[in-house]
C-alpha cells in the first residue's frame, strides 16, 4: 500500500472518528472562557500603543497551523481542538475589531454582513451534506464546514455583542446579564417547545461570544470605560490558565458520542 493511499486529504470523504467533543456543561464553560480570553487578548494588542500588525500576523499564522493540524488528524485530540478554538476566538475578535476600529465599519454593518456570511456557510453546508449536526463531523469536508462556521460565529458574536453594548448603553455588566439570559433561551425552547437540537446548539454557540466578552471586558477594561480595571493582560492570563486546567481535566474523561 502506498503513502498516497493512506494519507488523509482535504476533501477526503472516508469516515473519521467524530473530532468534536461531547457537548456537556464543561464544553460550554470552556467555550465561554475562550471567548472572554479572545476578547481581552485582542483588545490588549489592538488598543496598545505598539504596532498591532505583528501580533495580528502571528495570530493568523498560528490559526492556520492549528487548523491544518486539526483537520489532518483522524481522531479527537482534546488539547488540539481547544487550542484551535482559542486561536479562532482571538483571530475572530481581531477581525471584527479591525473592521470597526481601523476601517470605521459601523457595528450594524459588520453584524449584518457577518450574519449573511454565516447564513451562506450554513446554506452551503446543508446543501452539500444535508445536515448541520456536529454529531456527524466524520468527513474532511464536513469538518471544513464546521470550522468555517465556528470562525463566522466568533466574528458575528463579537460584532453583535459590541452593537448591543454600544446602542443599548447597558455597560459590560448589563450586557453580560442580558446575554446570560439570552443564551438560556435556546435550551429552554428545546425543552419546552421541542426546538431542533442543532438549531439550539448553534444559537447558543453564537451567544457564548458576547457573553464571555462582556464579563471579560468588565474585569479587564479601565474604570473610565466601565470596567473594574484589573488589566487586559492579567485577565487574559487568568482566563488562559482556567482554560488549560479545564481542558486538562476534560482530556482525562472518556468522550461519549456527540449527540447534537
Amino acid at each position: 500500500m502506498t503513502t498516497e493511499q493512506v494519507r488523509p486529504k482535504i476533501g477526503d470523504v472516508r469516515p473519521l472518528l467524530n473530532k468534536v467533543p461531547q457537548v456537556t456543561a464543561i464544553f460550554w464553560v470552556i467555550k465561554v472562557l475562550t471567548t472572554g480570553m479572545g476578547e481581552t487578548t485582542s483588545d490588549f494588542f489592538l488598543l496598545s500603543d505598539a504596532d498591532p500588525s505583528v501580533p495580528v500576523s502571528v495570530a493568523f499564522l498560528a490559526l492556520i497551523a492549528a487548523l491544518v493540524a486539526q483537520i489532518s488528524v483522524r481522531r479527537h485530540i482534546t488539547w488540539l481542538y481547544w487550542a484551535t478554538v482559542v486561536l479562532v476566538s482571538v483571530v475572530g475578535t481581531m477581525v471584527a475589531d479591525i473592521m470597526h476600529y481601523m476601517f470605521d465599519v459601523p457595528y450594524v454593518t459588520s453584524t449584518v454582513s457577518l450574519s449573511i456570511v454565516l447564513t451562506v456557510i450554513f446554506a452551503a453546508w446543508y446543501g452539500t451534506e444535508r445536515t448541520l449536526s456536529i454529531g456527524g463531523i466524520t468527513t474532511r469536508r464536513r469538518e471544513i464546514f464546521y470550522w468555517l462556521t465556528v470562525m463566522a460565529t466568533f466574528a458575528l458574536g463579537t460584532a453583535a455583542g459590541d452593537l448591543v453594548a454600544d446602542t443599548a448603553n447597558l455597560g459590560y455588566f448589563g450586557a453580560g446579564v442580558l446575554f446570560a439570559v439570552a443564551i438560556a433561551v435556546p435550551g429552554l425552547a428545546r425543552k419546552a417547545f421541542g426546538l431542533n437540537a442543532t438549531v439550539a446548539f448553534w444559537a447558543a454557540y453564537v451567544l457564548t461570544r458576547p457573553l464571555g466578552a462582556s464579563f471579560a471586558d468588565l474585569f479587564g477594561m479601565p474604570a473610565e470605560n466601565g470596567g473594574l480595571d484589573l488589566g487586559l493582560g492579567p485577565v487574559s492570563l487568568v482566563l488562559t490558565a482556567a482554560i488549560v486546567v479545564l481542558v486538562g481535566f476534560s482530556a482525562t474523561r472518556r468522550q461519549a458520542p456527540t449527540g447534537v
